[in-house]
């Protein structure tokens, strides 16, 4: 079978609730990336993976994964993706072992050897009651899973949540040395955003059911910048090269996505910093209201 270099491709993709729509979502992932998936809670994040695992009905769009049509072949993409969550899944009366025994009859090329592999790696214990197991081996045993069936697409929704910051730490270790055979590719949803730092390479950001940006995060770093300075400064003319501002008494900070006019025009009177992926989303999703008077 032919290789396909897309591994996601989302297209138009629209979900309408009484009180929520996800609005023409578009979304590309190659193979061999890890993609960060971001936004406030609310914004579509969980919908948006909801329907690309066929879990509900999407209104209109298209989802392909692998080339594949998600709903026409969902059962062979199922077998492709590995699927990570933060709700735990199992049954929780059955000890590691028996889960495992019960889960990987379901897939056709289940590797036990890389199932051994990682219980080695992770120390987890097979015969302990998953009931009995903290949050992080939880989510150690589910990376597990979904790593032992040769998956070729991963698909995490806020897998770091409520981890202690070494267990985050080891998760984002393994995601790492998981792409460097560059057959592999990861769809990582959260909305701790330091975690994307270390390990994104791209970066698509929802607000309100709609994508506010989808870049490399290279792109990110070097287009955009953290400007701070005096509150004088600011005119209806300088403004329109911020994103969102907030004010205090002290002065200003904003977020430009245009360092290069920022170094031009406001060079020798602010301080211009690297923005986090947190600034980026913080400022970006308070767009509309634009001005915040204290922080």
């Amino acid at each position: 079978m032919m290789r396909v270099n897309k591994v996601l491709e989302i297209t138009d993709l629209c979900k309408s609730y009484k009180d929520f729509s996800l609005k023409n979502v578009n979304i590309s992932l190659d193979r061999g990336y890890i993609m960060g998936f971001i936004g406030p809670n609310g914004s579509g994040k969980s919908t948006t993976i909801k329907l690309i695992m066929n879990l509900i009905k999407k209104d209109s769009g298209q989802i392909k994964v692998l080339g594949l049509d998600n709903i026409k072949d969902e059962i062979t993409i199922k077998e492709k993706i590995g699927f990570v969550y933060d709700e735990n899944h199992f049954y929780e009366n059955l000890t590691v072992q028996e889960m495992k025994g019960i889960i990987s009859p379901f897939y056709n090329k289940w590797d036990e050897n890389v199932f051994e592999k990682y219980v080695k790696d992770f120390e987890l214990p097979l015969k302990k009651q998953i009931k009995h197991l903290s949050k992080g081996m939880k989510m150690k045993f589910s990376l597990a899973i979904a790593l032992s069936h040769n998956a070729e697409l991963l698909i995490m929704d806020e897998p770091t949540s409520g981890l202690d910051p070494l267990i985050r730490s080891e998760l984002l270790d393994v995601l790492q040395s998981l792409i460097q055979d560059e057959n592999k590719s990861v769809f990582f949803s959260t909305h701790i955003t330091s975690d994307l730092d270390k390990i994104a390479d791209y970066i698509t950001l929802v607000n309100k059911g709609e994508v506010i940006l989808s870049k490399s995060k290279e792109e990110l770093i070097e287009e955009y910048c953290i400007v701070k300075g005096s509150r004088d400064i600011l005119s209806p003319e300088i403004e329109k090269i911020f994103i969102g501002i907030k004010e205090n008494q002290y002065g200003f900070e904003a977020l430009s996505h245009n360092k290069n006019e920022v170094i031009r025009r406001l060079v020798d009177s602010v301080i211009i910093e690297k923005p986090t992926l947190e600034d980026i989303m913080i400022f970006s999703t308070r767009r509309s209201e634009q001005h915040v008077s204290s922080y």
